[in-house]
């Protein structure tokens, strides 16, 4: 992996945006989502146009291939390449215009459709083309890979959508492809070559190509049939095989308005798919597929439990979310009444047994149905959450047949599957016989990349007899450009091939794509290639539960599929300092496939390496990806592993030190509380210190108490709730838990403080996690499940006011100290919130405020806000809001220090500070977090305080 020295410093001289050609970057960019891997040549940041100019003349020069990439969200392999890499996503990515009477948009390509979308919100429309990872991927990359969604039953594909495209050719030649009449010079020539070649094919092309909607394979020559040519067309799902985008124009639709959805259960999957084609003549928007393999698997993930709780009934083999907007409520209902009235004229209802049982449960409230097209949108990834070797492998992942045809084609690909001894896993888009199927394969293993090949031979003849489509939706990419001879034919194939050697004659766009393609199951262009192997190495944290070396955490670092949920940059918490660089390094999946560079010896140095280090800087454990990531990549957990081997090799700094023992010498600090808290007074030692203390003169550091939180404040004989003093609000906001023991007591509790014989105050070890030093911290867990150990046993519940440390005994206890007492303490451990919420008895007297609400991460993370939310609203006269925000930005030690206090402050003017500036004066904000405190002091004039410091002042007198 040496850099191409000679390409990366023309680079450097002839662009202004960021080149890179280190091991680390090059590996982040040679995977998209689907199973291959190439190795880039370098990767360019370009900042406008002219840089892409410049970068491909040099390219063209040093004869090497120009890739274009978007999200990297790609299933079929088409954005890796041995090329240079020009990521669009960071610069190219604005609005160029939006006409809201002529309904059109001009964007950059990468600008992300969330984006877009949310641009165009206030005026009434949307851009209607909705794949599911529309909260990442970009336009350029949908007109790319020709995309389409769950609405193109209604709105149509990619294509269906695009006005014009302007490009640059590989020639570096500048034209705009539209329906327009050319002037006369290279693009009119070009325009009339492809006319010609249209006109010659027609008949061909009228024989070979499928009627079906979802047909995205190959290039459309079709558009060139005919006198309404719109060259852009042909640009369209080209792959970057053809020309750079620099300008898209859309099509935009007015907002559908109100929305219902009726869910659909079934007993058979055959049913299902039999039924689809009848639903469809109610004029849905949409006809989404969920299997029960995708219903499983969510009820295991967090973030989908209670969704699927709520819409579905019993245990059905397939559902059918079938979604209608009539324009009115009424209009709505009636389509609900009509579409169970089908269900039963088609023999399903509730009371049936067998066969029949089956039905509708409709979905009205607009929050369940976001959240159920939520879960429907991450079928893929739910899908990939299987932790052992075998995934679901994308491959005849979206072939297309009519719908009559739609039950007959499904089993016999489920019986192909069972041919080979493995089974399908099933999900999308029913309304047009577009299904995403995914056979589960090892793709590690010689045979199964034997058997993939033979399911692929066997899958896409049963499409040609169905006379349907092999490429339906995610394009052709690798995996399936080199069976369009058997789909389309020879004659076909060569007019492919003619499109591309007259728009790239030196096949320096994206080669392998379309055309002259690699065979799809080539390991050499694997991301699990022939010489793949993980060595086995100590780990410092249990990953027992994944497979593969390293007891388990190859596994847990490989569950990362590459989809790229984690670039999402609004919702939710994941990933806050990808919101805030914009940086692929810095997102979970460029820190996952950083790691599985160097667990696998692809990266040198391995886990200890700088570049290993700079990967997971900006990491701020916030566990937003435990959460959010629907496979389940727990980023936190894997940055300890990552600091743990740094430690072991090179020790700990000072600052780390400063860190990591603060629970060991805060008893001390506490005691020249007033000498501590002179550094936030006198300038100069705040610059004097920063180099020697790793904490920026910018930042005040907390302030120490002169009165910390002693154990013996509440020993409460026969207590029932132990109370958990962290180190933060014990030493420098004891008045936290002054409170939080007031409002316990108000609710008639007797409360003990958990401690051990030591002399020395419990630790949730949190801090020497933050440092790597997980031998200390394991020691700190042991104590703690020692010392509430015989409490635990008597179904006492253990509570704690801090959520990045209570949190940790329902976390990282697991995986330092695997076993029943760590389960046991766990399953007692309560957030305060949680604990009260619970509770029907605290007196509370009438505040009539306004409350705004920061949720700290790890609260997020494990579900906790909800609870926090429910108690305050208990409130006699309080009006609560939740400020949706991602991260602060604090994250403990990270926003102190001098080189990622600028990165912290801006995670925090994403969406915190905007927040607070916008609420009222008077409001009450409450934050549970130290570091959100902290943060919110720091950057703004607000101040928040703990819950339990609110409850404590609305207690009745």
């Amino acid at each position: 992996m040496r850099e191409n020295t000679r390409l990366g410093s023309r680079l450097r001289a002839a662009v202004s945006g960021e080149v890179m050609g280190d091991a680390a970057t090059r590996g982040r960019y040679a995977t998209d989502a689907s199973i291959y891997q190439m190795i880039p040549e370098v990767v360019v940041i370009p900042r406008s146009e002219e840089d892409v100019l410049a970068a491909m003349q040099v390219a063209r020069e040093e004869e090497v291939p120009i890739l274009p990439r978007g999200g990297g969200t790609s299933q079929c392999g088409q954005t890796v390449n041995r090329a240079v890499v020009l990521d669009n996503t960071r610069h190219l990515n604005s609005i160029l215009d939006i006409d809201t009477e002529n309904l059109t948009a001009r964007v950059q390509p990468g600008l992300v459709l969330d984006e877009l979308n949310r641009a165009l919100k206030p005026h009434g429309l949307w851009f209607p083309v909705d794949p599911s990872t529309a909260s990442r991927c970009t336009l350029g990359g949908m007109a790319a890979n020709n995309s389409s969604g769950g609405k193109s039953l209604r709105f149509g594909i990619m294509r269906d959508n695009v006005r014009a495209i302007s490009a640059i050719l590989p020639d570096g030649t500048r034209a705009r492809f539209n329906g327009a009449a050319p002037e006369p010079g290279a693009y009119a020539d070009l325009v009339a070559d492809m006319r010609a070649l249209g006109h010659r094919e027609a008949d061909e092309i009228d024989a070979r190509f499928p009627k079906v909607q979802r047909r995205v394979g190959g290039y459309n020559i079709d558009a060139l049939v005919g006198n309404d040519v719109n060259m852009a067309h042909l640009l369209v799902g080209s792959e970057g095989t053809l020309a750079y985008f620099t300008e898209i124009e859309l099509s935009l639709a007015h907002l559908p308005g109100e929305k219902v959805t009726g869910v659909c259960h079934f007993p058979t999957f055959y049913a299902a798919m039999d039924a689809a084609q009848h639903l469809v003549k109610l004029n849905p928007q949409g006809v989404e597929l969920i299997d029960d393999t995708m219903i499983g698997l969510g009820r295991d993930i967090p973030l989908f439990r209670k969704t699927i709780e709520a819409f579905v009934e019993g245990d059905p083999a397939a559902l059918l979310l079938v979604e209608f907007a009539e324009g009115s409520a009424d209009g709505n209902a009636a389509k609900l009444i009509e579409l169970s009235q089908l269900m039963g004229d088609l023999g399903f209802t509730f009371t049936g047994t067998g066969q029949a049982w089956g039905g509708v449960v409709n979905v009205i409230d607009n929050a369940l149905q976001g959240a159920i097209a939520e879960y429907r949108k991450s079928g893929l990834n739910v899908m990939m959450s299987m932790k052992e070797a075998g995934k679901p492998i994308s491959f005849v992942e979206d072939c297309a047949v009519a719908l009559p045809d739609l039950a007959e084609y499904t089993q016999g690909l489920t019986d192909i599957f069972a041919r080979h001894g493995t089974k399908g896993t099933w999900y999308a888009h029913a309304s047009v016989g577009c299904l995403h199927v995914r056979p589960v394969l090892n793709m590690r293993q010689d045979k199964d990349v034997q058997t993939m090949r033979a399911i692929a031979e066997e899958a896409f003849d049963l499409v040609k007899h169905y006379k349907g489509s092999h490429s339906g939706e995610h394009g052709d990419g690798i995996v399936r450009s080199e069976f369009h001879e058997k789909m389309f034919g020879k004659r076909i194939v060569s007019a492919f091939e003619e499109v591309k050697a007259r728009f790239d004659p030196h096949g320096v766009m994206n080669p392998g794509k379309i055309v002259h393609a690699p065979a799809m199951d080539d390991r050499r262009v694997f991301r699990y290639g022939p010489n793949y192997e993980v060595p086995e190495f100590e780990t410092a944290l249990d990953w027992s539960a994944w497979p593969g070396a390293a007891g388990g955490f190859q596994g847990a670092v490989e569950m990362c599929n590459n989809n790229g949920a984690c670039r999402k940059l609004k919702g939710g918490v994941m990933c806050p300092s990808f919101r805030a660089t914009r940086n692929e390094r810095d997102a979970t999946r460029g820190r996952a496939n950083t790691l599985r560079f160097a667990i696998s010896g692809q990266m040198p140095g391995g886990l200890t390496s700088d570049a290993m280090a700079d990967t997971m800087k900006y990491c701020v454990s916030c566990k937003g990806c435990r959460r959010e990531c629907p496979t389940g990549v727990d980023m936190a957990r894997m940055k300890i592993e990552v600091l743990a081997a740094r430690r072991r090799e090179n020790g700990l700094t000072l600052a780390d030190k400063l860190v990591g023992y603060l629970p060991r010498y805060a008893p001390y600090a506490a005691r020249v509380a007033r000498l501590m808290n002179l550094r936030n007074r006198i300038g100069p030692v705040r610059k004097l210190t920063e180099s020697i203390t790793g904490i920026s003169h910018r930042r005040d550091v907390p302030v120490w108490s002169s009165t910390p939180f002693r154990d013996d404040e509440a020993q409460d004989a026969d207590a029932q709730v132990l109370l958990f003093a962290d180190v933060f609000n014990r030493y420098f906001e004891p008045e936290n838990l002054r409170a939080a023991l007031r409002v316990l007591r108000a609710a008639g509790l007797r409360v003990a403080v958990a401690k051990d014989n030591s002399g020395r105050a419990l630790d949730c070890g949190r801090t020497l996690l933050a440092v790597g030093c997980v031998d200390e911290a394991r020691a700190e867990a042991r104590r703690v499940i020692g010392a509430t150990r015989d409490a635990v046993a008597r179904g006492i519940p253990v509570v704690g006011l801090e959520p990045s440390s209570i949190l940790t005994f329902r976390d990282e206890f697991l995986a330092l100290c695997p076993g029943p007492e760590a389960d046991a303490l766990a399953a007692a451990t309560h957030t305060f919130e949680e604990f009260l919420a619970k509770r029907a008895d605290l007196p509370m007297k009438s505040l009539d405020q306004l409350i705004y609400v920061h949720g700290h991460c790890h609260q997020k993370a494990q579900d906790a806000v909800t609870p926090m939310l429910d108690l305050l609203k208990r409130i006699p006269g309080a009006d609560v809001t939740l400020i949706e925000s991602s991260c602060c930005g604090m994250a403990g030690a990270f926003g102190y220090a001098p080189e990622t206090i600028d990165v912290s402050l801006k995670m925090a003017n994403l969406d915190l500070f905007p927040a607070l500036e916008a609420a009222p004066t008077g409001a009450i904000i409450v934050a549970d977090g130290t570091s959100c405190r902290h943060q919110i002091a720091d950057g703004t004039p607000r101040r928040a305080i703990h819950v339990a410091r609110l409850l404590d002042m609305a207690l009745s007198e």
